[in-house]
């Protein structure tokens, strides 16, 4: 299970990587939500996939999963949420300001490389 889930989330890094370099904002904002999902599924993997386990100790349960890995990831869900309403905002000014969502013209570069 852990081999398929580190497969899913190097194909997404992979993706995300490749979005990033884009030239259109909204593919650069798509690669940054892909690059944090991907980095969810690595630190749950890191914690050890057990199946029906409890997360917390109870009395008379011996095997247990580590809760920090979830607490991790709750925690980078909510800071990727932000992360991502912030970018669209000023995405949505750039392009309203500027008319163009391309980063070569808002970078003020005249000649468009392809």
């Amino acid at each position: 299970m852990e081999i398929i889930i580190s497969i899913l989330a190097g194909i997404l890094f992979a993706t995300a990587i490749y979005n990033l370099l884009q030239k259109q904002l909204l593919r650069i904002i798509i690669g940054t939500v892909l690059l944090s999902h991907g980095a969810h599924l690595f630190i749950l993997t890191m914690g050890e996939l057990k199946r029906a386990k409890p997360p917390i100790l109870i009395e008379g349960i011996k095997d247990y999963v580590d809760p920090l890995p979830q607490a991790l990831i709750l925690t980078s869900i909510v800071i990727s949420f932000g992360i991502t309403s912030l970018l669209l905002v000023l995405t949505y000014r750039a392009i309203k300001e500027n008319k163009t969502d391309d980063m070569a013209q808002l970078r003020g570069e005249e000649h468009e490389y392809e």
